[in-house]
């Protein structure tokens, strides 16, 4: 089970003109700045922006809500696909943790993460 959302991150293709929009533009506050991976604080809702991975979500645009589970990450995928839920790859490894994205009833992709151990 999820025990909340873990992040808000958007896609996007100009890591740069992104973080200018965000955090220029509409006034948030940039907390981390990499090419690849930026935060940002939305009042207490950290927003990330993500130079579109090629594991994971489809690349077509668009927010992606990521649930952190209760348990470990391999747990909640096999429960998840045990309820019928279809995923997109495998779960990927990445220093930051690890994601292992889905789709809802509607073909919105989702996520499930597990932050890295310390």
């Amino acid at each position: 089970m999820a025990s909340g959302v873990a992040t808000v991150w958007l896609p996007v293709k100009d890591m740069k003109r992104a973080l200018s929009f965000y955090g220029d533009t509409l006034g948030l506050e940039v907390k981390k700045e990499t090419d690849e991976w930026s935060e940002l604080d939305a009042n207490g809702l950290m927003i990330g922006l993500n130079a579109r991975e090629s594991s994971g979500a489809d690349g077509s645009g668009g927010a992606l809500l990521t649930f952190q589970p209760d348990g470990g990450i391999e747990d909640e995928v096999s429960r998840l696909r045990g309820e019928g839920v279809s995923f997109v790859g495998d779960i990927s490894d990445h220093p930051w943790g690890r994601i292992a994205t889905f789709k809802d009833s509607e073909g919105n992709d989702l996520q499930v993460y597990e932050p890295p151990s310390a």
